[in-house]
């Protein structure tokens, strides 16, 4: 059986879920990894380290996307790319990235 070749999509696609999921990590909502680490739901540390982890991943990917001249900043807002592009997960990350907690975007998730 012959593979696809990896696209432009397939990473935009990727980057969309990674987006997701950090944003549901912010959000304090239930992600895949809650489902791989149950038993770590009652330790306060697990948040942080869940928002770390989908941290990593935006980054990763966003990094793929930069190497492979892939355009990916049409995805978020203009402080997101700026965040993006510092890449440390500061408290200002965890406090502004939805810019203001009552945007449309924020209340529907």
């Amino acid at each position: 059986m012959e593979r696809e070749p990896v696209t432009e999509q397939f990473f935009i696609d990727k980057l969309a879920a990674a987006k997701d999921h950090f944003e549901r990590a912010l959000d304090c909502k239930h992600t895949e990894f809650d489902d791989l680490y149950p038993y770590m739901l009652e330790h306060p540390q697990f948040f942080w380290y869940k928002r770390y982890v989908a941290w990593s991943e935006l980054l990763t990917i966003v990094g793929l996307c930069e190497e492979l001249a892939f355009s990916w900043k049409e995805m978020f807002t203009s402080q997101q790319v700026e965040y993006l592009n510092s890449r440390v997960m500061s408290a200002t990350v965890l406090d502004f990235w939805f810019e203001t907690n009552d945007s449309k975007e924020h209340a529907q998730r």
